[in-house]
């Protein structure tokens, strides 16, 4: 078996009891309690769909991508016009992206995560004050 060249664009989505995730490009679909098993599930149903051309993946052939529209509507406690001006990012760009009228470029879903990472750290760091 050959080891596959090329990254597998995955969106992936919360649901009530986890996440799923689903191929772009191919039909293969999967879901996961955390992003670990969502990971470890996409990379065996990626390998059973490309087992018949005798190719196999690991974790570095897929690309997770967020579906911003679902992201936003799961946690509306993230106001998108707020984070858009934390993070620098025009705030009409960001409720396109929010809406799934646009798709971010990967440079821009990063610095949207890093956004939302930088805010819960910031909340997680709380307990500190508490203690």
């Amino acid at each position: 078996m050959k080891k596959l060249r090329k990254k597998i664009p995955v969106t992936v989505e919360k649901t009530n009891t986890g996440y799923s995730a689903y191929a772009n490009n191919y039909p293969i679909y999967t879901t996961g309690k955390t992003v670990a098993d969502l990971l470890n599930n996409t990379v065996e149903a990626v390998n059973l769909y490309f087992e018949e051309e005798g190719m196999f993946a690991d974790a570095s052939n897929i690309q997770f991508d967020i579906d911003w529209q679902h992201f936003f509507q799961d946690y509306k406690i993230i106001n998108a016009k707020l984070l858009a001006e934390r993070i620098g990012l025009n705030a009409s760009l960001l409720s396109q992206y929010a809406q799934g009228k646009k798709k971010p470029s990967p440079k821009q879903q990063q610095k949207i995560l890093e956004g939302i990472h930088q805010i819960g750290q910031e909340l997680a760091e709380m307990n500190l004050i508490l203690r």
